[in-house]
């Protein structure tokens, strides 16, 4: 048993650094939401800036958007062109994906400046690639509703988590401390 947690050492410490951290950051993610309950931003301060962002892109390609909060549910309705099309719930602000792929980082971390460097960086991309996300997937169910569940449940997480993905893969086979053992 011992030879097998010496052999398999890095191994345990990054699947026990990962789980430590990723831990953390969602029970800090889930104390803001829950602090984020009854504020002014609808449903959370997150989650309305990235519908108000994602407001924004479409409107740039000439779509009338409106967000509306929903009466009962914590969420906000996304309605194209009069049409309601979909509605931003807190999945959609890409925080978990962000407390993933952050979570990875520090426990596959390189040197300092390039590690911090590459996680901001990474999550900036991540948070900008959602954004664009949700206005092509909203005016994809404008004009394509009858796709939705394409759409919604394998284009587009296929986008997002393939972005981490390969973000990962880059660091691991560029930067990090674990590349040459």
């Amino acid at each position: 048993m011992k030879a097998l947690l010496i052999k398999y050492k890095l191994v345990i410490r990054f699947i026990f650094t990962f789980l430590a951290i990723y831990f953390v950051l969602t029970m800090a993610y889930k104390l803001y939401l829950d602090f984020s309950d009854g504020s002014m931003y609808y449903p959370d301060a997150i989650t309305n800036l990235v519908a108000r962002q994602s407001q924004s892109l479409l409107t740039s390609f000439d779509y009338r958007v409106e967000l509306l909060p929903h009466s009962t549910g914590a969420y906000l309705k996304l309605i194209v062109n009069e049409k309601y099309v979909a509605k931003m719930v807190e999945g959609c602000n890409a925080m978990s994906v962000i407390i993933l792929f952050v979570s990875f980082m520090i426990a596959f971390a390189g040197k300092f400046k390039p590690t911090l460097f590459y996680t901001i960086s990474g999550s900036i991309l991540i948070y900008a690639v959602n954004l664009a996300r949700i206005s092509f997937l909203s005016a994809g169910l404008y004009h394509y509703p009858w796709r939705r569940e394409i759409l919604h449940n394998a284009i587009f997480p296929l986008i997002i988590y393939g972005m981490v993905f390969l973000l990962w893969m880059f660091w691991v086979n560029r930067f990090s401390n674990f590349k040459n053992t």
